[in-house]
């Protein structure tokens, strides 16, 4: 028996920080596969998402969260704020994501809740590749780090891979000793139809302007596969008519380009050929509508 053979560690660690700080594309990059969609605006993560990395000595499950946020006046939103507190108290490490070289009212708020925690918490300091003057950075870092006593505080830029193998080496220090608990082949657990929808938002989301991604979502009707061919069918729920005008773009082109968009990411995901069908309606107030929500698959509201 060999006894000088490391102990099999497993556990969940949570990915938590104010909108926009980048903590899906962080999650895809841990992981090693998109399992998460990103873009540049807010709030694009609506859902907790599991990351699932498994290695020979460890299998780290990663929970991607919605950015914590002060105004949470629509149901949407406190769903949301809900989803990634829940988080916070359901696993063996907490990540929490800020923005290099800033520090907001939005981070303080999650600092409040990352304390109250009673897990090692890794400071995980993005987007250092924006930094203007790198001497800033080790007094930057210095200022972070009189917030509470962080396990780890770790600078790294998501987008260009920076030190983000230093970041799982601290997440890996406080994990427990355990068996996996998911199958070494899984990478999320969400379904093929979640991921569908998640990537049709997505391409939605880049090509629509600042205000409109936040009233629309998507929502799987028809998912068929053969050996050949996937179809989906796609309903774009929007609030109102002239949502649903800006969502299908003029002459049909915004939804066209996020369409063919969506459906070569999904050939890609399903190595299979795609045939997807959209269509744009119109749901008034959904997204302050609990009932609503949980019908489209926003549990625990």
């Amino acid at each position: 028996m060999n006894t000088d053979r490391p102990a099999y560690r497993c556990g969940h660690v949570a990915i938590v920080g104010r909108p926009n700080v980048g903590k899906s594309t962080l999650l895809n990059r841990l992981v090693g596969q998109k399992v998460s969609i990103t873009s540049r605006k807010p709030q694009t993560t609506r859902h907790r998402i599991l990351g699932i990395k498994t290695t020979a000595t460890a299998q780290i499950v990663y929970v991607d969260t919605p950015g914590l946020h002060l105004r949470a006046k629509r149901a949407i939103n406190r769903y949301m704020n809900r989803a990634a507190g829940a988080a916070i108290q359901e696993v063996d490490t907490i990540v929490f994501v800020v923005e290099a070289p800033q520090w907001t009212r939005e981070d303080d708020n999650v600092l409040k809740k990352v304390r109250e925690a009673s897990v090692p918490v890794v400071l995980a300091v993005n987007k250092i590749d924006r930094m203007r003057s790198k001497p800033d950075l080790l007094p930057y870092l210095d200022k972070l780090s009189a917030h509470m006593n962080f396990a780890h505080v770790v600078p790294l830029s998501a987008k260009t891979w920076n030190n983000v193998a230093a970041l799982e080496d601290a997440v890996l220090s406080g994990l427990p000793e355990a068996d996996p608990v998911f199958p070494e082949d899984q990478i999320t657990d969400r379904s093929v139809r979640f991921m569908a929808s998640e990537i049709v938002r997505e391409k939605l989301i880049r090509h629509l302007g600042d205000e409109i991604p936040y009233r629309t979502t998507v929502e799987i009707g028809e998912f068929s596969e053969t050996e050949a061919l996937v179809r989906i069918e796609a309903v774009i729920w929007v609030e109102r008519a002239g949502q649903k005008t800006i969502v299908i773009g003029k002459a049909g082109q915004v939804l066209k380009t996020a369409g063919s968009e969506a459906r070569r990411d999904l050939e890609q995901m399903l190595n299979k050929k795609v045939f997807l069908r959209t269509w744009v309606k119109i749901k008034e107030g959904w997204s302050d509508d609990e009932r609503l929500l949980r019908r489209m698959g926003y549990e625990g509201t």
